[in-house]
């Protein structure tokens, strides 16, 4: 409708076409991030409403937990998608657990809470399926295609060496940049095509980068209404160093890889069936 709308009211001039595709994309990535909007909304008002008796932790993943069935019931996510949520979900917890031991303390979870993995609220593995789901909404939201993707197999283990050196830079070298040097050779002639109303394109490394910013700008948000807290935050919030955007640049790959290769690998079995 909206795009019928722009569309009909809209000539397609330089600056107009422009306009109407940009309030149109921020609509549709609107719409793709419905599940990561609906969590941010219950962070902050879980800090202003009656919980019924519940800790705060237990109160966000009771209710992420609804959303999600909402989410499913109503057709807005497939049960393919929840699949995947749940996989983030799961890849999230643990990491969790591993960077919120006392031994590392990455960061903590400061408040009280009956649901928990060690130190860890369930609900934190909903940050990560946000992320996850923001990916899979938006494959479908603006019809994603890629060009030049062919190197599946070696995506995986780039993922997985990804995922592993967010455990070992703690007692071995860090290796992240030579991790970034190694997703700029094998996605350097990727595009990501995308549709409006019209089709578009960006290399594919610029969308993990703007994705990553825009996740550390709701990491702000999320740790001011004290989602969870780094140790600098703990007397007074702070802004979050400006260092993680290269650590949620890695993740949005990882989460990447799952989505694009899952779907790849599905399309080649019900071609083969």
């Amino acid at each position: 409708m909206l795009d019928k709308y722009f569309t009909q009211h809209v000539q397609n001039n330089s600056l107009q076409f422009w306009l109407r595709e940009f309030i149109l994309f921020g609509l549709k990535e609107a719409k793709a991030c419905i599940f990561a909007g609906l969590f941010f909304f219950l962070l902050y008002i879980s800090n202003h409403i009656s919980l019924f008796g519940l800790a705060r932790y237990d109160f966000l993943f009771i209710a992420a937990v609804l959303i999600q069935i909402i989410l499913y019931v109503t057709g807005l996510e497939t049960k393919d998608e929840v699949k995947v949520i749940c996989l983030f979900h799961i890849i999230g917890l643990v990491l969790e657990v591993y960077k919120t031991n006392p031994a590392i303390g990455s960061w903590s979870y400061p408040e009280e809470g009956f649901l928990k993995i060690a130190t860890v609220p369930l609900y934190s593995g909903f940050m990560y399926a946000a992320v996850g789901s923001y990916i899979s909404q938006a494959w479908k939201v603006f019809d994603l295609n890629l060009s030049d993707y062919k190197h599946y197999k070696l995506s995986i283990i780039l993922g997985f060496l990804i995922y592993l050196n967010f455990f070992t830079n703690h007692f071995i070298y860090d290796f992240r940049l030579y991790l970034i040097m190694g997703v700029n050779i094998l996605f350097w002639k990727t595009k990501v095509y995308f549709t409006v109303t019209h089709r578009h394109s960006m290399p594919l490394i610029l969308a993990f980068v703007l994705i990553a910013f825009f996740i550390w700008l709701a990491e702000n948000l999320a740790t001011f209404w004290g989602a969870w807290k780094y140790g600098y935050q703990l007397n007074n919030w702070q802004v979050v160093s400006f260092h993680k955007i290269s650590s949620w640049f890695l993740l949005v790959i990882i989460s990447f890889i799952i989505v694009a290769d899952l779907k790849y690998f599905k399309k080649n079995i019900l071609l083969k069936s």
